[in-house]
């Protein structure tokens, strides 16, 4: 038995779903954060739980080839990033096969991820930061806690973040506006929201524990001269004791309160509270694979669940008949009728507002038999009574496109019974440096490729 406060010597086998390092020592599996596959060390011992013990390295005395500097002075104390210790090709694989074993040992799929697709920069790419704020410091969580590491600097977002994220933190310290504290529920800023474009623009957005702020004047004066490309400031009010980041009811300070976006040939219009994938030239990846796994031929019927905004929805609209959207979140779909105006798809496209398994299910008795049937659900996955409406819609085949192997996998496990068989599964890298992965997968009602 495994004895916290111990070093025991253990070569790493693998990688967990965080990025930490997987050793067996006396038969227990046991994480060791920083060490990478191949490597032999010393682990210190410093929680023994029923089924697995987390440790550290002690001492490393078989370093891998693939171990690197990392490039980022805040990479340990901001919890952001897991893997700026190994070469990316390490991280690739680590990622592919996290997904692979997912699947195979909580979905009970004999099938190999064939493929995960990296990103040509692992650098910059995020479109969307939400910096919290506390006292002093405006940057990322330590990992585990909510402590703020104050970052001048972050290696994945766009160096106009960077400007930005000074500028709001040189307006608070000059005039002494409070941050907020989420213990007492006291303070005034609570979030510095920035999104960009691909065409250079930034929209900021302060989330506060109140209705107005100091000196707005002063603030947008301050950004305009920090980031000319700016296009509008918004104060987003949440004045609830919660840990959501932005409020329902949103001000204009300055400008305008929404950026243009492109994506798979289409324009997109983003407001501060709209979704959109953080790494645009991998959603765009993304997105190709799922529309090649969906073999459209111009004729379909699609049923999209969790539809956003539409941006699968008219990527599938250009190859189908008809793409039927369908979202809970009526701005959301209000959106998405809007950007399929915007882009000359609205006879080619329908747009619901509801719960996906209460719409599925009123689509199915209006008779609705989509060919094809398309999700993209949030981390938790889909609930069973989706799986259920999926299935008895009898659509040929379904796309799943997952932000959690887990939760991919025991979905999977779902549509066996109901006929629906794995044939194809590729990764895709949204979020480089990060424990992240994105999975496309195709299921179809025969065991042959549809």
């Amino acid at each position: 038995m495994l004895k916290e406060g111990k070093v025991y010597p253990a070569v790493v086998e693998g990688y967990a779903s965080g990025g930490e390092g997987v050793a067996r020592i006396e038969g227990m599996a046991v994480f060791v954060k920083g060490a990478l596959r191949g490597e032999r060390v010393d682990v210190f011992i410093e929680h023994v739980g029923h089924n697995a013990a987390w440790g550290r390295m002690e001492r490393l005395t078989q370093r891998s080839p693939a171990r690197t500097e990392a490039d980022c002075p805040y990479y340990g104390s901001c919890g952001g990033c897991q893997f700026r210790h190994m070469a990316y090709a390490e991280e690739l694989e680590a990622k592919r096969q996290r997904v692979e074993d997912a699947l195979r040992r909580i979905g009970g799929a004999d099938i190999s991820v064939s493929v995960i697709h990296g990103a040509r920069e692992t650098r910059r790419y995020r479109n969307k930061v939400q910096f919290p704020v506390a006292q002093g410091a405006v940057g990322y969580y330590q990992e585990r806690t909510h402590k703020v590491v104050d970052i001048a600097d972050c290696l994945l977002q766009p160096e106009l973040d960077s400007v930005c994220r000074s500028a709001v933190k040189e307006w608070m310290d000059r005039f002494q506006v409070p941050a907020y504290d989420e213990r007492t529920g006291k303070g005034l800023v609570r979030h510095l929201f920035l999104r960009t474009n691909s065409g250079g623009e930034v929209l900021c957005c302060i989330a506060a524990n109140g209705k107005k702020l100091p000196h707005e004047r002063e603030l947008t004066d301050t950004l305009r001269a920090a980031a000319p490309t700016l296009a509008g400031v918004v104060l987003s009010v949440n004045t609830r004791k919660t840990n959501v980041i932005l409020g329902d009811a949103y001000r204009i300070l300055w400008g305008r309160d929404w950026l243009e976006e492109t994506l798979c040939g289409h324009s997109f219009r983003l407001s501060v509270p709209s979704f959109f994938q953080v790494n645009r030239e991998q959603t765009e990846v993304l997105y190709r694979r799922a529309l090649d796994f969906a073999a459209l031929t111009g004729k379909e019927t699609v049923v999209e669940l969790y539809c956003g905004i539409g941006t699968i929805s008219l990527a599938l609209a250009g190859q189908a008949a008809l793409v039927i959207g369908v979202e809970v979140v009526p701005q959301a779909v209000a959106d998405a009728k809007e950007n399929a105006r915007r882009n000359g798809l609205e006879s080619k496209t329908r747009f619901v507002c509801g719960d996906a398994g209460d719409l599925a299910v009123r689509l199915r008795a209006e008779g609705a038999r989509p060919d094809v049937v398309v999700v993209d659900p949030p981390r938790k996955g889909l609930a069973a009574e989706v799986v259920d409406t999926i299935a008895k819609m009898g659509p040929d085949r379904v796309v799943y496109v997952s932000c959690d192997p887990a939760t991919l996998a025991r979905d999977v496990k779902r549509f066996a019974p109901l006929g629906y068989v794995p044939v194809r599964a590729e990764a895709v890298d949204l979020f480089p440096r990060t424990a992240h992965v994105e999975t496309v997968m195709l299921l179809s009602r025969e065991s042959r490729t549809a």
